[in-house]
């Protein structure tokens, strides 16, 4: 009976206001100019005033009303208030019944940050004691989602609006459908506009009218909302006793139309996301043997180490990223020439000590090296441990790019393409336009002549196998952000370099791009109808099928030696 009393009188208070306010935005005579600052006079702030008093004691259904008379004021201050609401941060205080947004204040838990919703830019620190929250239902909140999103129909920013349609979407009614039909008339946005669109049309497939219903399925023929796809399905679909979803026969026809164009769409963007998968998992295989073509085709060393060279640049990546724990954006941009430097000194350390001395003789090279790997494979084990060690992605590499409905491609796949295209590019530039590249291409070409031309071929040996080395290592920059970290992460790429570097031909960087970016995009197009390891199983048959008619791969390098 007193909670009846209470909001009876709270509701008398409200209708008060409303009557000394008069219409909505009207002025008494003699008030101050909403502009002059004094905002506590107004008669909108007196609405709202009227209106937040009588929240706390009103049942569920009357906080509905209360919602729809706050929002018809479209006061910037009621966005944030009903968000509070929906968050749960929305507290009366019982001493004087006031209503406050709270939050957290200090790290103990036991003070609150009290702001008036009238006066958001007065803020007091208080106990929490005496404070109760403002209580909603399910129902409430939902009703609170799709308030929020009307206010946000107002929004200068097209997201905001955007996101606000959707929202609005998922619980949608006729005064929903009422707000959306006036948007849609002053609407600039086109991706906006577009949304509304489809939601009305979506609720026009329910009207009574098979025209209505009609004209809705052909505003939807182009629309890839998975929503419309499933809605349109359904109306096509026959139940057990031979009826259909769409009673209509012209409906009918003109849904499974639209269906069948937008399965066309799919179709289609669906070939253009393997086709980018592809891609990126082409780009990690060329990434992993682009080094490996370097040392390969100009000296001809197996290195059976070129895998522990890459988690070398890996772990590098996770001691910078212990270095700049606050810094993880910017720690992978400094593991790149860290990883680099670290791994193209392993490189040339090896070439000086075991590989120079092996030359002319594959066999030895190949064991030597394989040492090496294991070397350095026990060594990590015994610095690092033998588990994983954890590589956080940079928040600039998360979440994925959204093109459409059914088409997206992950950060760190787009990121990893566009790396590789580059990284392949300056080491074109460094090969074709430098003293160095000039000497390994002379070396690659023809040693013996190079060697008379005073060419020092033991430093050019050097020099080439830590370049090799160092881009392994960056490779292994980019696979730190792919896949584990650990001593046994080279093993997993060692194979497949050796088959790109072989497919594309020995020691042609053109080869070793096209090849990669190949073998990746078959690998993709088959895995959906063998599975992944029948896949790669499929790829090998095709190598050795391809070697056998082109030993020397689809780029065979030119000059005096290549034949030798």
């Amino acid at each position: 009976m007193m909670h009846r009393l209470r909001w009876i009188l709270h509701a008398t208070i409200c209708a008060t206001a409303l009557a000394l306010a008069g219409p909505a935005g009207a002025q008494p005579a003699g008030a101050p100019d909403p502009a002059a600052g004094t905002a506590a006079a107004l008669p909108g702030d007196q609405r709202l005033a009227a209106l937040l008093g009588a929240l706390p004691e009103a049942s569920y259904a009357d906080k509905r009303t209360l919602i729809e008379q706050m929002l018809a004021l479209r006061d910037a201050r009621v966005r944030a208030l009903l968000q509070a609401l929906l968050d749960g941060n929305l507290d009366v205080r019982a001493a004087d019944n006031r209503v406050f947004i709270t939050a957290p204040e200090g790290d103990s838990g036991e003070d609150l940050r009290l702001t008036d919703p009238l006066s958001p830019a007065a803020a007091v620190t208080a106990p929490s004691d005496g404070l109760s929250k403002i209580g909603v239902n399910n129902q409430l909140r939902k009703e609170l989602r799709v308030a929020l999103a009307q206010f946000d129909l107002s929004s200068p920013d097209a997201g905001v609006r955007l996101a606000a349609v959707k929202e609005m979407l998922r619980a949608v009614d006729d005064a929903g459908i009422a707000v959306l039909r006036e948007r849609i008339k002053i609407e600039s946005d086109t991706s906006v506009k577009r949304e509304i669109r489809v939601g009305l049309a979506l609720a026009d497939l329910d009207n009574g009218d098979a025209a209505t219903r009609r004209a809705a399925v052909a505003a939807v023929a182009d629309s890839l909302n998975p929503d419309v796809y499933n809605r349109l399905s359904a109306m096509v679909q026959s139940s057990p006793d031979g009826s259909y979803g769409e009673a209509d026969p012209a409906v009918r026809a003109a849904a499974l139309a639209s269906l069948r164009a937008i399965d066309r769409s799919r179709m289609l963007y669906s070939g253009i996301q393997t086709l980018l998968y592809g891609l990126s998992q082409g780009s990690v295989l060329v990434l992993a043997a682009i080094g490996l073509a370097i040392t390969f085709g100009v000296m001809g060393v197996i290195n059976m180490a070129h895998g522990e060279l890459m988690m070398l640049g890996a772990y590098t990546t996770y001691v910078v990223q212990l270095l700049m724990p606050q810094h993880i954006g910017a720690s992978i941009i400094v593991a790149i020439p860290a990883a680099f430097l670290i791994s193209g000194l392993a490189g040339v350390a090896i070439e000086r000590g075991i590989v120079r001395h092996l030359y002319g003789r594959p066999l030895e090279t190949l064991l030597a090296t394989f040492g090496v790997s294991l070397i350095l494979q026990q060594a990590v084990r015994d610095i690092f441990s033998a588990n994983n060690r954890p590589v956080e992605t940079p928040q600039w590499l998360a979440g994925s790019l959204q093109i459409n409905e059914v088409l997206a491609i992950t950060y760190n796949r787009l990121y990893i393409i566009v790396f590789t295209f580059a990284l392949f590019l300056l080491l074109l530039l460094v090969l074709k336009r430098t003293r160095l590249g000039l000497e390994v291409r002379a070396v690659s070409q023809n040693r013996a002549m190079a060697k008379a031309m005073g060419v020092r071929t033991e430093w050019v040996d050097a020099l080439t196998f830590g370049l090799g080395s160092g881009i392994a290592g960056v490779a292994g920059v980019a696979l730190s952000q792919l896949t584990n970290v650990g001593p046994n992460l080279g093993q997993s790429y060692i194979v497949d370099s050796f088959m790109v570097v072989v497919f594309g031909g020995v020691g042609n960087l053109w080869g070793t791009e096209l090849g990669g970016n190949a073998l990746g995009i078959v690998n993709k197009v088959l895995e959906p109808y063998s599975g992944a390891v029948l896949a790669k199983i499929f790829v090998l048959i095709f190598l050795i099928l391809f070697i056998q008619r082109r030993p020397r791969g689809l780029f065979p390098q030119k000059g005096r030696a290549a034949d030798g």
